[in-house]
């Protein structure tokens, strides 16, 4: 079971970037998902999450109104589109899955079985 994130990169404050995180081994499309990120010296922090079926999602107030979580479970891959970014969204951020089927969205770490290895985000002001 894998969780492949990708599409970090150096922006310049106020750009946009688009995450995605691939699924592989086990369908994720029953599983609440979310991202998460660990800016430097910091503690790693929710940031979005998203219910099975798409409808109902939660955003860390920092990004909310700037960040929209999605998913596509016909390709079993998820997304975090990120606008109006600043220097503070500089951060390695990670997606990551629930291991039961349906549940309820958390903002908690430790509610979060599946983890993907990270993309890094770098926001220059």
């Amino acid at each position: 079971v894998q969780l492949q994130a990708s599409g970090g990169g150096l922006v310049q404050a106020g750009g946009s970037l688009r995450l995605s995180c691939a699924a592989s081994g086990r369908s994720f499309s029953q599983s609440v998902m979310g991202w998460f990120r660990q800016a430097p010296g910091k503690e790693r922090e929710f940031v979005a999450a998203i219910n099975w079926s798409g409808d109902s999602t939660d955003y860390a107030d920092s990004v909310k109104g700037r960040f929209t979580i999605s998913r596509d479970n016909a390709k079993n891959t998820l997304y975090l589109q990120m606008n109006s970014l600043n220097p503070e969204d500089t951060a390695v951020y990670y997606c990551a899955a629930r291991r039961r089927y349906g549940g309820v969205l958390s903002i908690t770490i430790s509610d979060y079985f599946y983890w993907g290895q990270g993309t890094e985000v770098t926001v220059s002001s």
